[in-house]
């Protein structure tokens, strides 16, 4: 499909789609949900990373497939409405919209949280709103400078934790501001064992560390705006995905060998207490400004994802016409401050609720977004279940290990949500979840978008 049919502009090299897609993963989820998984499984959260990090690899793959085979703007919505159903666009293209406004609130919460280190006496709500208004305007010039903004804003995380796991390596290994005495590594395993809530701590904390992951999907959306997306696409997930996989787990490795999992604090970020403990109170000054740097690179990711849903939902009937007006520039102007607009009600919460606002937003936004994955994973086997042999073997990027990963990557999905059940502050979302999707379920019926006669292939 071609830009004409979108009316977007393909302006996004291969450096901003690598950057959006890491920028976007590495946020609140790494910097500061971080903290929470390590108290509830201990070293053992490194196993978590690692599976999740190989499901996640497996989603990005499976997206990748059908991005550059059919790259379109409104991804994996368009994907799930023309190899599922209109029905199934439907619920992916508003429940995704759901998840990048939840995530954009977590962020600006984040911010609020992170500013509140250097200046305790301004309101949570004051940070949370400037952030929001900031990345609106970013997001309202043309594709081009927000490309080159979110490649600025990933970038400056990306050597950050890079530089972290340098110094905490040296700390490790070399014994760097400990009096040259190497720390080791003897931390995963003497405070309680590597599994000291055993098993079932590692596999409650499976909630946070997924919802570290999500996010990378993101990459799909950034088809219908990608120079030569066939090339593009698979240089920047195949990129990604071990890149993602070595922060991760490098950073968290770090932090836990070097001081006890159970020494990890709850308040603030483990990255900005770490610097402190080990004496270098300016380089934890500056991980503070590098990790509000991550939450506001974050939400100008979640703002232009919004952005984009809203205009391909709108070009296909599926939300009001003016969300797919366009700026001379190629930007949905109107669906991108509406998106703003809602993500407003993240300065009410910061208001009222400062205290349990990112617990809220975070346990939300990981049920959606794995409903989101979800939808890929089982949209990417109807789409092959569309193709001859021959097709297949046309295929340009095919996701490895089929069916097998596609199944194995559902199943682990599924055993994620069913264990957000048995944890007191993700249980919350088994119910707000289900019934948004069923709000949203009552609105497709109710406005009659389920008599719509058009083909299943025209979403956009």
């Amino acid at each position: 499909m071609q830009t004409e049919h979108t009316g977007l502009k393909r302006h996004l090299k291969v450096r901003h789609i690598r950057l959006m897609a890491l920028g976007s993963t590495i946020g609140v989820g790494l910097f500061l949900g971080s903290a929470s998984a390590i108290q509830i499984a201990g070293p053992s959260i490194l196993l978590g990373y690692l599976l999740a990090g190989l499901v996640a690899f497996i989603v990005l793959r499976t997206l990748g497939e059908m991005a550059v085979h059919e790259p379109v703007a409104g991804s994996f919505a368009a994907y799930a409405n023309s190899y599922v159903g209109p029905l199934a666009g439907y619920m992916v293209g508003w429940g995704y919209w759901t998840y990048w406004i939840v995530v954009g609130i977590a962020e600006v919460t984040a911010v609020g949280i992170y500013m509140g280190i250097w200046f305790p006496e301004t309101p949570q709500w004051i940070w949370a709103l400037s952030s929001i208004v900031m990345m609106g305007l970013i997001n309202l010039i043309a594709v081009k400078v927000f490309g080159e903004f979110e490649f600025w804003f990933a970038l400056i995380k990306v050597v950050a934790i890079v530089a972290m796991i340098t110094l905490g390596g040296s700390v490790i290994l070399f014994g760097f501001t400990n009096d040259w005495q190497p720390i080791g590594l003897s931390n995963l395993w003497q405070h309680g064992g590597f599994f000291p809530n055993g098993i079932g701590g590692m596999l409650l904390s499976l909630q946070m560390v997924l919802f570290a992951y999500v996010g990378i999907e993101m990459i799909g959306l950034s088809a219908g705006e990608a120079e030569n997306p066939q090339k593009t696409i698979p240089m920047a997930i195949d990129s990604l995905a071990w890149r993602i996989l070595i922060f991760y787990m490098g950073a968290i490795l770090v932090i836990l060998a070097i001081f006890p999992w159970n020494q990890v604090g709850q308040q603030g970020s483990p990255f900005v207490v770490m610097f402190e403990r080990l004496g270098l109170r300016e380089a934890a000054g500056l991980i503070n400004f590098v990790v509000i740097t991550a939450a506001l690179s974050s939400c100008n990711a979640g703002i232009f994802s919004g952005g984009r849903l809203l205009y391909s939902l709108s070009s296909n009937g599926y939300a009001p016409k003016s969300f797919s007006k366009l700026t001379k520039y190629g930007v949905p102007h109107r669906a991108v401050m509406s998106t703003v607009g809602v993500c407003m009600t993240g300065v009410v919460l910061n208001y009222f609720v400062p205290d349990k606002a990112f617990q809220y937003m975070m346990a939300a936004v990981t049920f959606i977004g794995l409903m989101v994955w979800i939808a890929i994973l089982i949209t990417q086997i109807k789409f092959r279940r569309s193709l001859s042999k021959s097709q297949v073997a046309q295929l340009a990027y095919r996701a490895p290990w089929w069916p097998y990963s596609s199944w194995f990557a559902l199943a682990f999905i599924a055993l994620v949500v069913v264990l957000m059940g048995f944890h007191e502050d993700a249980r919350i979302a088994l119910i707000v979840g289900p019934c948004l999707m069923g709000v949203y379920l009552m609105m497709f019926y109710v406005v009659g978008l389920h008599r719509k006669t058009a083909s299943k292939r025209d979403f956009k």
